[in-house]
């Protein structure tokens, strides 16, 4: 999970920054009629819109949570990308024999251990609806830049080379029945993983379940000023205001984190979890590029964050 220090209340309320406007100003123009024009027969019972308020609740209530786990798969699945994509690279090192003086064998796990860290930021860019191919030649040669080119899913592209290499790596005998069998599974798991990511990337949430609660709150804002300005006066201004703002936010809360790959900062983070995959693939292979900042890299700079395994 990401824990943030601090959340700007520019950005919380910068999200529903209209929706706070037209709230305020109808709130202070009912003020204005009730009081200067002497409308009051225009109040209602308050019971009218605490009987709707809690039929949205219920309904947002609901859809926060299908959101909630919309995103919590999401965050599932990239870790268990982080896991899988060690045990490939530990596979590779322990299952192929590179103590000795055969370099082949050693550039080979190399190739594949850091097509993997390619796999997971052309993963990342893909479910962004970014080019996945941006920055791929820092990690795989251009032969399999121009390989992914013919595709338009460049992470089925890269998987694809790696079936390709382990085959090639039983036919030379360097791993045995068993071991291509098992790296085959932990290859069977990402493409598992990538399928599950894609399937909430396409899977809209119900457009009319939305477009319903929503016009559900909007009514339910336009009686609560009627409900509470007998009792309240003027004081039902930022009654009103506070009401609205809290509906307002549970839904659009909902919708932030109904999508996981949009790029916003209530994301996935995967271009933070890419990152410590890239640190710890090149630890395991013994590279000194543990500590790179993401400037050096080619990532955007990102806002602090704790990132929690």
């Amino acid at each position: 999970m990401l824990l943030r220090e601090n959340i700007p209340v520019k950005y919380i309320f910068g999200k529903i920054r209209t929706e706070i406007i037209m709230v305020s100003v109808y709130a202070i123009l009912i003020a204005i009629v009730y009081n200067n024009f002497h409308f009051t027969r225009i109040s209602i019972p308050i019971a009218v819109p605490t009987i709707l308020g809690t039929v949205i609740s219920l309904l947002l209530a609901f859809k926060s949570n299908q959101a909630y786990d919309r995103w919590w798969e999401a965050r599932t699945l990239w870790g268990a990308i982080v896991n899988d994509s060690r045990t490939l690279t530990r596979q590779l090192l322990t299952f192929i024999d590179t103590q000795g003086n055969d370099e082949q064998k050693r550039l080979f796990c190399q190739r594949m251990a850091k097509r993997q860290i390619a796999w997971c930021y052309a993963l990342s860019r893909h479910l962004r609806g970014e080019d996945a191919l941006q920055g791929l030649g820092r990690h795989v040669r251009q032969e399999d830049i121009d390989h992914c080119k013919q595709y338009r899913n460049v992470p089925v592209a890269l998987l694809e080379l790696q079936g390709a290499d382990l085959r090639n790596a039983y036919k030379l005998g360097w791993i045995n029945e068993f071991q291509q069998v098992e790296i085959d599974r932990t290859l069977t798991r990402f493409s598992n993983q990538m399928g599950g990511c894609e399937r909430i990337k396409n899977t809209v949430f119900p457009v009319t379940y939305s477009i319903y609660i929503h016009f559900s709150l909007i009514l339910f804002i336009t009686l609560l000023p009627f409900g509470l300005i007998e009792f309240f006066g003027l004081a039902e201004i930022p009654v009103v205001i506070a009401i609205g703002c809290s509906f307002f936010l549970i839904e659009k809360m909902a919708i932030h984190l109904q999508d996981p790959f949009e790029n916003k900062p209530t994301d996935t983070p995967t271009t933070t979890i890419s990152q410590t995959i890239e640190r710890d693939i090149r630890q395991m292979l013994k590279e000194n590029q543990m500590d790179a900042p993401p400037q050096a890299i080619g990532v955007q700079k990102q806002s602090k964050v704790f990132y929690i395994m």
